[in-house]
């Protein structure tokens, strides 16, 4: 029975879910909704998810709706290629990973780009506590690539030899900040991270890695290509 993840374009929570899918090498389907048209808010939606929000992983009579669950349960239901590692050493160091980059990375991107990327606000509107704040946060996130970074001196991934919950977590912000760089490169030099490939080269390669791998272009956000 095929699964199907319901989606917005670009959004980080289900793009998480369409990495590990795509680790694990299963085979799925893609519902994308409209935010802009609020689509995750139509009754239709709401009968799936009632909180309105994405992901959603819909299998027959299972319904899933929080990103990291839905990681933890398809290393259960399909054991192979483990997203959490194969032992009690490995699976502790990739929920760590796992969590710290829910918490952690996820704000502070969310924090420096949502008006910048969604809301299409400029950082030299902003007001200048607005400003002050986007600052902290892009140092908060200069912080977290460092941490990144500092795991893939010695792994090809961020917690071994092959992608892993860790990878699938992470992997949505770091591309979502390559993004960013590309389209709005003054934006990002006002905040002081327009050089994120040159000062963190490790992370560079392996976002390019993650997205190399079989299968990964289809979880590309198809906005991206209009």
């Amino acid at each position: 029975m095929t699964m199907t993840v319901y989606a917005v374009s670009g959004a980080p929570r289900p793009w998480r879910v369409l990495a590990g899918l795509t680790f694990k090498e299963l085979e799925y389907d893609i519902h994308y909704l409209e935010a802009s048209k609020g689509e995750h808010k139509a009754p239709e939606y709401l009968k799936i998810n009632p909180r309105g929000t994405v992901p959603s992983l819909v299998k027959g009579d299972l319904t899933l709706r929080d990103s990291i669950g839905i990681l933890a349960w398809l290393d259960r239901e399909y054991p192979d290629k483990p997203l959490f590692g194969s032992n009690a050493q490995e699976a502790a160091q990739i929920w760590q990973n796992v969590l710290e980059t829910a918490d952690y990375l996820r704000a502070a991107h969310n924090s420096v780009f949502f008006s910048i990327l969604v809301q299409g606000i400029s950082v030299a509107d902003a007001p200048s506590e607005e400003r002050k704040v986007k600052e902290e946060a892009a140092d908060r996130l200069r912080s977290e690539c460092e941490r990144l970074e500092l795991l893939l001196t010695q792994n090809q991934y961020l917690c071994g030899e092959s992608p892993t919950a860790a990878d699938a977590v992470a992997f949505p912000d770091i591309r979502l900040t390559q993004r960013a760089m590309d389209i709005k490169p003054d934006e990002m030099a006002m905040l002081g991270l327009d050089s994120l490939n040159e000062d963190f080269p490790k992370l560079e390669s392996w976002k390019s890695r993650v997205e190399a791998l079989p299968g990964m272009h289809r979880t590309m956000p198809p906005h991206w290509t209009v």
